[in-house]
């Protein structure tokens, strides 16, 4: 039986590790062929360990485990060049692009907090987003195949929350700012049926939230932790649930479902 998205082709960032692998994994499961793109290497500002190659090299293990297409290359969202380097060279090997996951992201919240860190999440969280989605977009439109597109924010993007160190701040103002970025887009796109949304997971079971240092940062501030708290007795939701959610919104099940923020969040947002 042909799964959801056979012969679809899906561009996937910060696909090393964590959410972007399992997005991998579960569009594989259904059919599609991946375009990986992961920094792998270390930003100063963050303080728990960044994806490696061999981050990469298992995602790439994972999915062609599933008999599906995939082309890896390290690329950083803060380089457009090197971005559409990778994005140009994938289609190249698998053909053009159904499916764009701006997926990349950074959460700079430390102990010792600097100036920098502003400017270091928003340059991946909401620059690497635009980035992401115009390296794709012109291929996109020549296709006339439609598509979707979908944005990783986050409870942060639509609710007051991430303290107030620079880090902390840029990341909230980043998760509200590709908000704007996924309505702006909707709307420019639709012409071309291509569909345009914002996931908003609660914490997920990721080397970016399960690390020492975020442990410490959310140790130091009682309040935050208690405020993280979900309205469903879950402490984290697992990446293949964020997954799943966009495995619909990618989908014909998803077809008419477009500018819309869609909480993956065990209740956060509600019970706020």
């Amino acid at each position: 039986m042909a799964g959801a998205l056979e012969g679809k082709v899906a561009f996937i960032t910060g696909a090393a590790r964590g959410q972007g692998r399992s997005h991998a994994i579960r569009l594989a499961q259904e059919g599609a062929d991946i375009i990986a793109v992961d920094i792998c290497s270390q930003i100063e500002t963050v303080g728990y360990p960044m994806s490696t190659p061999d981050d990469l090299k298992e995602t790439v293990s994972a999915v062609e485990a599933l008999d599906r297409r995939i082309f890896a290359a390290q690329a950083d969202v803060r380089d457009r060049e090197s971005l559409q380097k990778a994005f140009d060279e994938g289609t190249a090997q698998l053909g053009p692009v159904d499916i764009v996951l701006a997926n990349a992201g950074i959460a700079p919240l430390s102990l010792e907090p600097s100036p920098q860190e502003w400017y270091d999440v928003l340059d991946v969280n909401l620059t690497g987003v635009y980035h992401t989605i115009e390296v794709a977009k012109p291929s996109m439109i020549e296709g006339g195949r439609g598509g979707a597109i979908v944005i990783t924010s986050s409870t942060a993007g639509i609710n007051g929350i991430g303290g107030d160190t620079p880090g902390g701040l840029g990341y909230t103002a980043s998760k509200h700012g590709v908000v704007g970025l996924m309505r702006s887009y909707a709307n420019t796109l639709a012409p071309h049926s291509i569909r345009v949304n914002t996931v908003h997971p609660t914490g997920v079971n990721t080397p970016m939230v399960v690390n020492e240092v975020m442990q410490k940062f959310l140790e130091q501030d009682p309040q935050m932790g208690q405020a993280m708290a979900n309205a469903l007795p879950v402490d984290m939701i697992e990446a293949v649930d964020i997954s799943n959610a966009i495995l619909f919104l990618v989908s014909d099940a998803g077809r008419y479902v477009t500018g819309v923020t869609l909480p993956v969040d065990a209740g956060f947002t509600n019970k706020r």
